[in-house]
């Protein structure tokens, strides 16, 4: 699970600027932001799966991840976190990729990618979850957008708190240079919550409601009905029987930004949770290569 909101095409010095929140168990095997092997590639790694949920290159190209709340899933399913990796390492337009990719995506559980080339002005959405009558592929739209765990641009209440935030420190700052680090802190920092009638209904209230915040801290939560949780929590970690119960914390384990400039100065913060529970910031900055924007 995750949480997103990010400014397109809409502003005079930034081209693009997002912000982050990865939500996943504390236990699970990541990497921090880095530089990857070859040299070209800076993000985040999940041990676990390979991939990535969030990352950039030196060329300008982006892609980030969430997964989508559903009732039902595979264990044997494909990995979601390849998709943004293989996007980031390839050579196609956004698009192409976009076409390259639809033949499989039944391969995978419920997922949100958005795939972008800074250079080119293409941003597109793809989801194997799509409202009824959506498309598989969308273009984004210029403009402020939300992504959790439904569709793009959903109205769940954290979204539109979210929206909303991110909205008024736009305003705030104007058309000059964002304290992106300040305004990371403002928005992605909120742990209001949802009360009952509020929240999605797509997995039992008790859970929910611990997820209903932007950031997410959630205690071990005991579970009625363990198959709904498939997507969240892998089948390994929940213990069957008239309840079970989940094992270990779970919650936001990093917050990231990454602004790019109009002259194509990229800055890629991000601060994650240590082992003992400390938080720690990276921050890697470069300029596109090659290019204008």
């Amino acid at each position: 699970m995750c949480i997103a909101v990010f400014l397109w095409q809409s502003h005079p010095l930034y081209p693009f600027l997002l912000f982050l929140n990865r939500d996943e168990y504390h236990n699970r095997a990541t990497e921090a932001l880095r530089w990857w092997e070859d040299g070209e590639t800076v993000g985040g790694r999940d041990l676990v799966g390979g991939g990535t949920w969030l990352g950039c290159t030196k060329h300008g190209r982006v892609a980030f991840l969430t997964n989508f709340r559903e009732t039902s899933s595979f264990p044997d399913a494909k990995s979601r976190g390849d998709l943004p990796l293989r996007f980031l390492q390839s050579q196609k337009s956004p698009a192409k990729f976009a076409e390259e990719i639809q033949e499989e995506i039944a391969l995978y559980n419920g997922f949100n990618l958005v795939v972008a080339d800074i250079f080119s002005n293409s941003m597109i959405y793809i989801t194997n979850r799509p409202s009824h009558g959506d498309k598989l592929v969308t273009q984004v739209s210029p403009g402020i957008h939300v992504l959790s765990n439904a569709n793009l641009d959903s109205p769940w209440p954290k979204c539109l708190r979210l929206r909303e935030g991110f909205k008024h420190l736009l305003s705030e700052n104007g058309s000059g240079e964002f304290p992106v680090k300040t305004m990371v802190e403002e928005v992605m920092t909120n742990t209001v919550k949802d009360q009952e009638p509020d929240l999605p209904h797509v997995y039992p209230p008790e859970l929910e409601y611990q997820l209903s915040s932007i950031f997410v801290e959630s205690p071990t939560v005991a579970l009625p009905f363990p198959f709904l949780l498939l997507n969240l929590f892998p089948m390994n970690t929940l213990t069957h029987g008239p309840r079970c119960t989940i094992q270990g914390r779970y919650g936001t384990r990093s917050i990231s930004a990454i602004s790019i400039k109009s002259h194509g100065e990229v800055c890629f913060y991000e601060r994650h949770l240590e082992e003992d529970d400390s938080w720690k910031e990276h921050t890697q900055q470069f300029v596109i290569q090659n290019h204008s924007i």
